[in-house]
This record gives C-alpha cells, sequence and structure tokens, in this order.
C-alpha cells in the first residue's frame, strides 16, 4: 500500500535523490551516442545480409524442388 507522503516532502526527496545522481559529460553522452548509431548500423547490415542469405538459399531449394 502507499504511504501518505506529504507532496512537498516528496519533491524534496527527488530533489535530494538527484542531486547523488552522476550525470554524464556532454562527451561521454556524444560518443555514447555515436556508438549506438555504429552498433545499430553494424547489426541492420548483418540482418539484411542474413535476410539476403537465407532467402536466396530458400529460392534455391524451392526452385530445385520444382
Amino acid at each position: 500500500m502507499a504511504s501518505k507522503t506529504n507532496p512537498i516532502a516528496f519533491l524534496q526527496q527527488v530533489r535530494s535523490e538527484t542531486a547523488k545522481v552522476t550525470w554524464p559529460s556532454r562527451r561521454e553522452t556524444m560518443i555514447s551516442t555515436v556508438m549506438v548509431f555504429i552498433m545499430v548500423f553494424l547489426a541492420a547490415v548483418f540482418f539484411f545480409a542474413a535476410d539476403q542469405l537465407m532467402g536466396w538459399l530458400i529460392g534455391l531449394i524451392l526452385n530445385a524442388s520444382a
């Protein structure tokens, strides 16, 4: 069951906890963002290649049995 905390006290606690957070620098954020874009690109290339290969193999199997 939820405790009945005063909204003002709650906001003070939130502010206190937020002050404890170690926020990343702009440089760290940019590096992480670039790394995510690179990994997304590599995953897209991999899945595209895997899809093309499987499609080609299935085409060979289906054409060979016809």
